[in-house]
């Protein structure tokens, strides 16, 4: 009875009982079944809810200011629905189109008597109040665009759903294999990783899509582009890999701290990469935000290297407790 008891024990310590290959394989085969299955779920589900998954990644683009009055006061030029061009007024010709920073005017016919002329006036329909209001619309241009916007909208749904899943069964498969205090590290990671994930994803749709659409127009517009009308498939590209990109790199603190409690780093080692790190963390900004400007990177790069700091001092506390602890212990 005591001999059963000290070995339940040690397999405990040293990470259950072993098994042989065929049955790690095993283990593993089903491990991949049951992870296709809930990704194929979460995709179907996703492909179901793709109308209210455009109208949560579309809600950055309603409110990202790009309706905002313009600094400048501007004129837009229609003939029909054609735009000529868009023209800056000095302050001494603003008044002659009232308070409004931004007037669309449009070239008419008009019959004067036996001749027809044109005519200049302020237009007040709909495509006229959609270039006023610098509004951007997603447009598919093709039959099958559509399909593909939906499938890749569920592709990246259907991850992010299935992904706590995902880490309970993969748990599942690879924690026999650890030691009851490297559990415990793990388990503690992935509680506080779930929720950096989620930190990283809110200021990334409600703080940083916003800016980087801001300066997406603005830098289209300086370009001299016309930026009413994007690619609904490259939007949503955009905004996904952006959004789970942030909500990745979230994960930097639970990587470092987990290595720092298995023994692979510590505070000096920490203290010494500080540098380095600011080069990392560019170069993972640059690769994790989809688009090549410089602010949306930097923008991504400056939160990664606060939390850096952060467990670099948090790797100090806990040597610091630690050495403390050792100094009672000895005394």
């Amino acid at each position: 009875m005591g001999t059963d008891s000290e070995d339940s024990d040690l397999h405990e310590e040293e990470g259950g009982p072993t098994k042989s290959f065929l049955e790690h394989l095993e283990d593993l085969r089903w491990v991949l079944i049951k992870c296709g299955a809930v990704v194929g779920v979460g995709v179907l589900g996703c492909l179901f809810a793709a109308p209210y998954l455009v109208r949560v990644l579309t809600w950055p683009l309603e409110n990202s200011g790009l309706h905002q009055a313009e600094i400048h006061p501007r004129v837009t030029m229609l003939v029909g629905t054609n735009r000529l061009g868009t023209f800056n007024l000095d302050t001494n010709r603003a008044h002659l189109f009232g308070t409004n920073r931004h007037t669309v005017v449009e070239l008419v016919p008009v019959e004067t008597g036996s001749n027809l002329v044109l005519a200049v006036r302020v237009a007040t329909n709909e495509v006229a109040m959609k270039i006023a209001a610098r509004r951007v619309n997603l447009v598919n241009l093709g039959p099958s665009s559509a399909f593909f916007v939906s499938l890749k909208l569920a592709m990246y749904g259907g991850m992010a759903l299935a992904l706590p899943f995902l880490m309970y069964f993969i748990g599942g498969f690879v924690f026999p294999a650890l030691k009851k205090a490297e559990k415990k590290y793990i388990y503690s990671g992935i509680a506080v990783g779930c929720g950096l994930f989620c930190v990283g994803v809110l200021f990334c749709y409600f703080g940083l899509l916003p800016v980087s659409l801001r300066v997406a127009v603005q830098y289209s517009e300086w370009m001299g582009f016309n930026v009413n009308d994007w690619r609904a498939e490259e939007y949503i590209s955009f905004v996904s890999k952006l959004v789970l990109g942030m909500g990745i790199a979230f994960e930097l603190p639970v990587v470092i701290l987990v290595m720092v409690k298995l023994g692979i780093l510590d505070y000096r080692k920490l203290a010494g990469f500080r540098v380095y790190m600011i080069v990392v963390n560019l170069v993972l900004a640059g690769v994790l935000t989809p688009g090549p400007d410089v602010v949306t990177q930097l923008m991504m790069a400056v939160p990664l290297q606060f939390l850096y700091e952060v467990s670099v001092w948090i790797a100090w506390y806990w040597e610091r407790k630690e050495k403390k602890r050792d100094d009672a212990i000895s005394i």
